[in-house]
């Protein structure tokens, strides 16, 4: 019986004898899988750093910076910042300025900014909104790659989201507590759902905020992030990460940036960026760094306040000052609630005090090169200002109708002689703001107005700001690092007496359209809503908007490229920087 099956079992055991032999030869010539790529905490030395190649044809994982000689050749772009680092962490850099502007060239968000501070797309690649505005379904890229050659993924936007809505989280207040209002799931690998506790079309806005890598910081909850040694090290998806720290005693002095190698791969990166390396020099004071700019350590430096301002105007010859619109409205806000001043309550007393102002002359007297005269609570550069007729035919300067106006009410008070009106304004104990009220006082006096200036320290302008003890009051309000047109904040009737509505403006109009405006996702209606607004808000006289700051960039001539638009923060400097050049 055996004979009959003698052939197959032959072929049986030479099959078996070839398979044991395949399957050995395998296994010796398979290589060793290598280790889990966790990233080291970085090392701060006191060298430069090692050199990073720029045109790796691959995925590369360059995530740690290595010491290399003094000199090299690769072309360098020097700024000075003033203050401390001690985390390169976009969850945090919003409570520190500098780690801010560096983090901000590391890390991307779901969406940034450009030039006019219209929202698009980043790490996102689109986002569509449900017929509620409830609900954001956000698609994320794939073709992205973290400094180390990790694939970037939604796990990554999930484990961020999961820090920031943590009641561990140390970050800013305002951050934390938004984002605990937000509900994330993960559909797919790069499709996430956004589900919010109210329509919102700033929601774009929010997610600006830079992304962690998941994979670098698994198993880190909120509490451990904030001393984790990623922060010192860290990982990004951004143009740039980081080659080197270096100390002296102790406290880091320089930062060097690299132009990452694995954002080169992706198709924005491919051209440009010809600042191989960016090194941020850290200084203690204003003083040390225009030392730098003298001796020329420093190639740049973006000034915070307006001393500086016009102190580096005096070094024109070493330096080119690039300018562009803060994020803050300079105002004079009257104060509807306070009964001793009713007055202003009335639309025509506001409206007879603004043409008796010539706003232009007092803001060239008393803040030349340091602002611009407003027209509007929204600024110029923004996508939602109203131009033309609609705002600036508004503006005009007429005394005899405003002695008109306020002979009107100095009858209905039965005020016959002397002031028609008497009142504050009160303004914080600096040299630019006394000159500008004072000039303002001056101005109203031809309409037998008494303005009376009253100037104190930082601490009681503050409590009688908040309080609303004030007639009027000199204020900038600030929009610093949100650059959606929002200003509900500061001009809604329901955000007075406990939100940043200090006069307690109170306009049924004008408080609807705000309320549209940031419901309404469609960016078409968002405008038609904020050009009512700014018709009625100047129309009304409402508050008067006197200036915008001027954000100054103080740059080496030797780099050219340079452009300024929106500058709704300090780092929104760097929006154009793929363009930028070093000239010899």
């Amino acid at each position: 019986m055996m004979k009959e099956y003698r052939w197959q079992l032959l072929a049986l055991f030479l099959a078996i004898i070839l398979f044991i032999t395949s399957f050995i030869i395998t296994r010796s010539n398979t290589p060793t899988p290598p280790p889990a790529n966790t990233p080291a905490p970085t090392q701060i030395v006191q060298s430069e750093p090692t050199s990073i190649p720029t045109d790796a044809p691959q995925p590369v994982n360059n995530a740690n910076p290595i010491a290399r000689p003094v000199s090299d050749d690769i072309p360098t772009y020097r700024e000075g910042l003033i203050g401390r680092v001690n985390r390169l962490n976009p969850l945090y850099a919003s409570l520190n300025p500098a780690e801010s502007d560096i983090t901000s060239l590391i890390f991307e968000g779901m969406t940034k900014i450009n030039q006019y501070g219209e929202i698009i797309p980043s790490l996102a690649t689109e986002w569509v909104v449900a017929f509620d505005g409830l609900e954001y379904m956000v698609s994320l890229r794939t073709d992205v790659l973290w400094q180390d050659g990790t694939p970037f993924d939604a796990d990554d936007v999930i484990y961020t989201v999961s820090i920031l809505q943590s009641p561990d989280f140390s970050g800013a207040e305002a951050l934390g507590a938004f984002w605990r209002t937000v509900e994330v799931e993960k559909v797919t690998d790069h499709l996430l759902r956004f589900r919010l506790a109210q329509p919102l079309a700033t929601f774009p806005e929010a997610m600006r905020i830079g992304i962690l890598p998941e994979h670098a910081l698994r198993g880190t909850n909120a509490a451990q992030l904030a001393s984790h040694p990623f922060n010192l090290s860290p990982i990004g998806t951004g143009a740039y990460q980081l080659e080197a720290i270096r100390a002296d005693g102790g406290v880091i002095r320089i930062i060097d940036l690299r132009v990452a190698p694995n954002y080169r791969l992706r198709p924005e990166g491919a051209t440009g960026y010809g600042l191989e390396r960016i090194r941020f020099r850290l200084y203690d004071d204003y003083a040390g760094v225009l030392g730098g700019l003298q001796t020329g350590e420093l190639d740049a430096y973006a000034t915070r306040n307006a001393p500086e301002r016009l102190d580096l105007l005096n070094f024109a010859s070493i330096i080119t000052p690039y300018t562009a619109y803060e994020a803050v409205l300079g105002t004079l806000l009257f104060n509807w609630g306070r009964d001793s001043v009713d007055y202003f309550r009335d639309e025509r007393v506001r409206q007879a005090l603004v043409l008796g102002l010539d706003r232009t002359s007092i803001i060239e007297k008393t803040l030349f090169n340091l602002a611009i005269r407003a027209d509007s609570p929204l600024p110029p550069i923004s996508w939602a200002y109203a131009y033309g007729d609609e705002i600036n035919a508004q503006w005009k300067i007429d005394f005899n109708l405003a002695q008109s106006e306020l002979s009107i009410v100095a009858q209905q008070l039965s005020i016959t002689e002397g002031d028609i009106l008497t009142f504050n304004i009160l303004t914080l104990n600096r040299p630019e703001w006394i000159n500008l009220a004072n000039e303002i006082s001056a101005q109203w006096r031809a309409l037998r107005v008494n303005a009376v200036v009253e100037a104190v320290d930082l601490d009681t302008y503050n409590a009688r700001l908040d309080s609303g003890e004030f007639d009027t009051v000199l204020v900038e309000l600030s929009k610093e690092g949100d650059a959606d047109p929002d200003v509900y904040a500061f001009w809604h009737e329901g955000q007075y007496p406990d939100g940043k509505n200090y006069g307690g403006m109170n306009d049924r109009t004008i408080s609807e359209a705000l309320e549209r405006a940031r419901r309404d996702v469609n960016g078409t209606n968002r405008t038609i809503f904020y050009h009512t607004f700014q018709r009625e808000f100047i129309q009304k006289a409402v508050a008067i908007p006197l200036y915008h700051p001027l954000f100054t960039y103080a740059v080496n001539p030797k780099v050219t490229g340079i452009q300024l638009g929106f500058i709704g923060a300090s780092p929104d400097r760097f929006l154009t920087i793929q363009d930028w050049q070093l000239t010899n």
